[in-house]
């Protein structure tokens, strides 16, 4: 993809043939399955099962877990030709991005048991994952969470609350961060995975009203002496989530940088495309020189943000992405995603407050890539300490 007929020359180098064909098939599937219900779904602050199993049923759920497993088999390419998807119909998020998180992570650290088990029922849209790390006195700072998980024979019983979890609404499976041994700091922190089908002690809160992103349900979520099987702690070691989260984060943050670019694409191109077509004192606004200079600086914003973040791709393919060159990628992208789309937004003058505009949904879709995945102050406080 891109934003202009100056930048037409570059294409990304993780791009090939296949990952475009699942990119617009992932395209037909968002027309077919969300565009035309996005009113309903912004409503009811969710999408309705349907898109989850009809996504499943397409392959486009775990497009890099290994077919073993019920995945499609790719690698962090193919889960970015779906987000870039995405990103071009503005207004029909839905959390296949953190259920896709959630595989990752029983993937990289489960049990093979662990693995058959959940894999290909996520695969399949059978099972919506989320992780709950974030709790009311405990956001950015993972040290501070006060959710436990105590052994008790053969069965952990969890006992805390979280906030703001996306697809929590939904989930049928929770990666619960929580204490396992209190007097060890974050060797003391475990993740443990809560099937919550009738799971007594289980409870979901407010479907949460956000600023934007109103097709992706998120949740408050309740543990009152939830009782799940010791064999359900992932991985099977107690002590082990801390590192476990460390080490997923750089390429979660690639992900984040991805749905940075890609919103900055669309926005460009949404607003070139309107500011040609819209007249004012009898010209298109587009023969202005302020529109035509405000556009050239987006335009460069958003194609230097797209190099930099396929340099981090490539580095991410090769197991050579360090996590402050991901802090950089992270805050870096999302601030020029508000930056740039703040920009063409004003282009459209009243229209641009409309939601019925995608620039309107761009624009309230942007401000949370901030704050989720590790708040921007925290992420210029870990590239400060690789300085």
């Amino acid at each position: 993809m891109t934003t202009s007929s100056s930048t037409a020359a570059y294409r990304s180098p993780w791009r090939d043939d296949e990952t475009r064909a699942l990119r617009d098939l992932a395209l037909r599937f968002q027309d077919a399955e969300l565009v035309p219900r996005l009113p309903e779904f912004t409503e009811q602050r969710q999408v309705d099962r349907r898109v989850w199993t009809e996504a499943g049923r397409l392959g486009l759920l775990l497009a890099s877990v290994p077919e073993e497993y019920g995945g499609g088999g790719g690698d962090l390419r193919h889960d970015l030709a779906l987000i870039e998807a995405e990103a071009e119909r503005p207004g029909t998020e839905w959390g296949h991005v953190v259920h896709g998180i959630v595989a990752h992570y029983v993937l990289a650290y489960g049990t093979e048991e662990q693995r058959r088990r959940w894999l290909p029922r996520l695969a399949s849209g059978e099972l919506v994952g989320a992780v709950a790390m974030t709790e009311p006195g405990a956001g950015s700072d993972l040290q501070g969470i006060r959710t436990t998980a105590v052994r008790r024979g053969d069965t952990y019983v969890v006992n805390g609350a979280k906030t703001f979890i996306s697809n929590g609404a939904q989930a049928d499976l929770v990666l619960v961060v929580a204490r396992t041994d209190p007097e060890a700091g974050s060797r003391g922190i475990s993740i443990v995975a809560v099937e919550t089908a009738d799971r007594p002690g289980f409870a979901r809160g407010r479907n949460l009203e956000k600023l934007g992103q109103h097709t992706f349900d998120t949740a408050e979520l309740f543990f009152d002496d939830v009782v799940v099987p010791a064999s359900d702690l992932l991985g099977g070691v107690t002590g082990q989530g801390f590192g476990q989260l460390m080490q997923q984060l750089p390429r979660e943050r690639v992900l984040l940088g991805a749905l940075a670019v890609g919103a900055m694409e669309t926005a460009v191109r949404e607003t070139v495309a309107y500011v040609k077509q819209r007249q004012a004192f009898g010209q298109p606004l587009m023969d202005f020189q302020n529109t035509r200079f405000v556009l050239a600086e987006a335009a460069t914003k958003t194609h230097g943000a797209r190099v930099f973040l396929d340099s981090c791709i490539q580095r991410q393919l090769a197991g050579e992405l360090d996590g402050g060159t991901a802090a950089m990628c992270k805050w870096w992208l999302t601030d020029l995603q508000c930056e740039v789309i703040d920009q063409c937004l004003q282009l459209f003058g009243g229209y641009g407050y409309m939601e019925e505009f995608p620039i309107a949904r761009l624009y309230a879709n942007a401000r949370v890539q901030k704050i989720y995945g590790g708040a921007n102050e925290i992420m210029k406080e870990i590239v400060a300490r690789t300085l």
